[in-house]
């Protein structure tokens, strides 16, 4: 099964992938974790020119392209290998962070991220996706370090960013999970297993 964790930074993605990975090996499951962009040469090197170059002029839709470029090389080298063997992954990020952060939050058109997005990933998509909720103000105020490039767009794009993420929550309820992420690690947890443990069932 291939799960990926979505939301805006500081709604605490790191400790339910590491949390869920346990829990996922403790029952038998081997685990592959990644994080999009990265986890690849190509995917690090991607991730520092978006996340760490706050200098370098960078258009949305040139954002949107090297997200993908990044995607792609995950999916190629790490996820779909993974998936073949039979292992669970646990992806931190993953598609539909291009479709809010670059379209419903940066402008560009939805439709046009989701299809560009269905061709680098050629097919292989989360199980489950969950997107872990907070307020931007919120997640803003957990931050201990300095921000990347795109959370230093603002409060006013991250809460764009974050009403995205619950949009598409919305036309795609069976595929992505909006947990409250004000709750205590350990509840946000047992809303995760919940959800895994029924999608396990029908599979």
């Amino acid at each position: 099964m291939f799960f990926s964790f979505d939301g805006i930074d500081g709604a605490g993605k790191s400790t339910q992938i590491n949390l869920l990975a346990d829990w996922l090996r403790a029952k038998g499951k081997d685990v592959v974790t990644c994080r999009d962009p990265g986890s690849t040469e190509l995917g690090e090197k991607l991730r520092g020119l978006l996340l760490e170059h706050h200098s370098t002029a960078i258009h949305r839709r040139s954002e949107m392209l090297m997200y993908m470029a990044a995607r792609a090389q995950l999916v190629e080298e790490v996820i779909r290998p993974a998936l073949a063997a039979g292992k669970s992954v646990i992806s931190d990020r993953y598609l539909l962070a291009n479709v809010v952060y670059q379209a419903h939050a940066g402008g560009l058109s939805t439709e046009e991220v989701w299809q560009v997005g269905l061709v680098t990933v050629a097919g292989i998509m989360p199980t489950l996706t969950f997107i872990l909720d907070l307020p931007a103000s919120t997640a803003a105020a957990r931050f201990n370090r300095a921000p990347d490039r795109m959370e230093a767009q603002g409060l006013e794009y991250m809460e764009k960013v974050r009403q995205g993420f619950l949009l598409e929550a919305a036309k795609r309820p069976a595929e992505i999970v909006v947990i409250d992420a004000a709750a205590a690690a350990e509840t946000v947890h047992k809303r995760v297993i919940e959800s895994t443990e029924r999608q396990m069932t029908k599979h």
